[in-house]
């Protein structure tokens, strides 16, 4: 009995992490068409959240990677798979608070390793697939995309430089509507595959399915895709704020630029497997956009501190992970310990968040 509902609750905190997923990283799929004007608010979003949905069939390669390429299936255990659940939303939340577009991806994956890392030592976690399957891709993949978005912004401006300003913007903020619809369907395909993974494993700890084989059940691509694309819809204008305006003042050509060479980065790390944060790709590719065309145009400083956020992200999910687990672990090995962070973990959000949004509207289009 006490399994059972450990595995409700995993269930239940895995598709909340997965919305916070959503609203966090809104802003990766539609900043860009927003600053420039090319969709107002409410479309961009619509749009943003069916695509996101669309995107989570495409692909389960993610899901797998995130599933039994990073912490040992037999180590990971539905309280562990709990811990790192809410060391990934407690960051999420804590950088959406200060407007930072950190990655909800690595968020994720540092509270699985710290809560495995204190439930069982240093041999719960794979440590070459960590490197070689997250650390590498996520150095490589920004500097990717800063380089491609930089190459292709030359190339645009190269192609429409004897044209009046006025139809150039026309036609870049009509490709915006094609570049951002797949950088949306791209973090579909990438984020919600980690939620997937995640409940496959606890799935597998819990005795539901065979460890030999990585099955991912239909109610569980369904409830991901859902979820991811609901928090979308419900939007994250703090950080769209600093990823559409913030970094550098983008044109039509530019978010074009930054949006399509994302979406082909996102799109090729999906297709091998890589959980790659789509947060630090769009932001390589909106700098990269900006530099290519002046480097002053780019905010340097606020580009450190997001920078900042991506290094701090792994290490401090981890801790969190490990703390939560380290909490439950008081209360035993039953039910108990994680229903009791649970509650009180959302309990404190509700009274905090709560407050804030009684003061006033707190969220607003910066665009």
């Amino acid at each position: 009995m006490d399994g059972d509902l450990i595995l409700v609750i995993v269930v239940a905190t895995a598709l909340a992490f997965d919305f916070t997923n959503g609203f966090h990283d809104t802003a990766n799929a539609i900043a860009t068409s927003v600053s420039t004007r090319a969709l107002s608010p409410r479309n961009a979003v619509l749009i943003a959240s069916v695509l996101n949905f669309a995107g989570a069939f495409i692909s389960l390669k993610v899901a797998a990677t995130v599933g039994k390429g990073i912490v040992d299936a037999s180590a990971a255990t539905t309280t562990v798979v709990f811990a790192g659940l809410i060391g990934a939303i407690a960051w999420n939340l804590a950088t959406w608070y200060f407007g930072l577009p950190s990655s909800s991806s690595h968020a994720l994956i540092g509270g699985l390793v710290g809560a495995a890392f204190v439930a069982s030592g240093t041999g719960a976690v794979n440590g070459n697939g960590l490197i070689e399957k997250v650390i590498v891709p996520g150095l490589v993949a920004p500097v990717l995309a800063f380089l491609v978005a930089g190459i292709a912004i030359v190339a645009a401006y190269r192609i429409v430089g004897r044209i009046r300003p006025g139809p150039v913007n026309r036609g870049y903020r009509l490709g915006q509507i094609v570049s951002g619809s797949l950088f949306s369907l791209a973090h579909g395909t990438n984020d919600a595959q980690k939620t997937m993974g995640i409940i496959t494993l606890a799935l597998i700890a819990h005795g539901n399915l065979s460890p030999d084989r990585f099955d991912v059940p239909t109610w569980v691509i369904v409830s991901s895709a859902g979820a991811i694309a609901l928090g979308t819809y419900s939007g994250g204008w703090r950080i769209i704020r600093t990823m559409g305006n913030r970094i550098i003042k983008m044109d039509p050509a530019q978010g074009f630029s930054a949006q399509g060479a994302g979406a082909a980065v996102v799109l090729t790390a999906s297709h091998l497997g890589y959980p790659l944060s789509t947060t630090h790709v769009i932001s390589g590719a909106i700098m990269g956009a900006g530099a290519a065309k002046r480097v002053s145009a780019v905010r340097w400083g606020l580009a450190g501190n997001i920078a900042v956020a991506w290094v701090l992200t792994l290490p401090a999910a981890a801790i969190i992970g490990g703390i939560v687990y380290g909490i439950t672990e008081i209360f035993g090995n039953g039910a108990l310990g994680p229903l009791v962070v649970a509650v009180s973990f959302f309990g404190l959000l509700l009274a905090i968040f709560g407050r804030r949004l009684n003061r006033g509207p707190a969220l607003t289009a910066g665009a």
